[in-house]
């Protein structure tokens, strides 16, 4: 089995070309859920829908998220009530979230819907997504305009508050969904996707028990830079870690995963950095970590089951 730690478009990449290459072998996903909000009375799960979509090839491979050949009728709709409408859900998209905030009020979990979503959208059997915690967590993001919902700072003010600090609202009564600890555990080997290091493997990090099991696990763990030379293709890795006062470069992620990693993949354009990274006491493997379509994720997902 092989367990991976992630969120966001460049996991969800890492993802499609994992499973094209892994055969029939068990993959279980830790998602994080501190980019999901409530609005407008919807439960949303941006990473975790972003991973089934693009497991299922429904994504709009354009935009990196939602479905492919989607309507915003709704959306458009909404707007004459006065609703918040900045959050870009398509008319398919919607359904999806209508079906999870009906599944919450029935009083399933996260990590039932998570599964009941996935089965929908025809997963292969072999991979199981698994939501960080059931316990409802949110980041929040400390900007010189005032506090902020992370999905207000990247959709609806576009990254342009200057960030501050990052919070994870009620990370400190999360604990793990059942299977995250076990999947850790069990596997041959770890792998953190190609993901914000802040808001995407951060808040994963952060559940109760998750960092430790990572020290204590003997799988051989992985870590995928999301930089490419040195800043993100997509996102706001770079302001984030500007903003809390960090270096933005793959040396930097290392050191914040260096107490469990073992080995970290960066790409060609980072080449320089290696020695950086190999004085914290890691492997490192320089490769094409470009993901620009299916096969190119695909040979970088190969090259990681090599190094394993």
């Amino acid at each position: 089995m092989i367990t991976a730690l992630g969120g966001g478009v460049g996991a969800a990449k890492f993802l499609e070309g994992l499973s094209a290459v892994i055969g029939d072998e068990q993959l279980n996903v830790i998602v994080n859920t501190g980019d999901d909000i409530c609005l407008n009375g919807l439960n949303i799960s941006p990473d975790i829908d972003t991973v089934i979509y693009r497991l299922s090839d429904v994504i709009d491979k354009k935009k990196g998220w939602g479905l492919e050949g989607d309507t915003f009728n709704s959306l458009n709709s909404l707007d004459r009530f006065g609703l918040d409408t900045w959050f870009n859900i398509g008319d398919k998209d919607f359904a999806t979230h209508i079906y999870r905030t009906y599944l919450r009020g029935k009083g399933h979990t996260p990590t039932e819907i998570a599964s009941k979503i996935a089965e929908a959208f025809n997963i292969p059997q072999n991979i199981m997504i698994l939501p960080m915690t059931d316990q409802d967590v949110e980041t929040w993001i400390q900007t010189n305009e005032g506090e902020i919902h992370f999905q207000e700072y990247l959709v609806k003010r576009k990254m342009k508050p200057e960030v501050c600090r990052v919070s994870i609202k009620n990370i400190d009564r999360a604990v793990p969904a059942p299977g995250v600890i076990d999947s850790i555990e069990k596997a041959r080997a770890v792998i953190i996707c190609p993901s914000n290091p802040i808001i995407s493997i951060g808040p994963i990090l952060q559940v109760s028990g998750v960092r430790d099991v990572l020290k204590k696990t003997q799988a051989e763990i992985v870590g995928i830079s999301p930089l490419v030379g040195g800043m993100p293709l997509k996102g706001p890795a770079d302001r984030l870690m500007r903003g809390l006062g960090l270096e933005v470069s793959s040396a930097q992620i290392a050191r914040l995963y260096s107490d469990f990693l073992q080995t970290m993949v960066i790409d060609i354009e980072d080449a320089h950095e290696n020695q950086e990274i190999t004085d914290l006491g890691l492997k490192t493997l320089v490769v094409d970590t470009v993901m620009s379509d299916k096969e190119k994720a695909s040979r970088l997902a190969s090259s990681v089951l090599e190094l394993i």
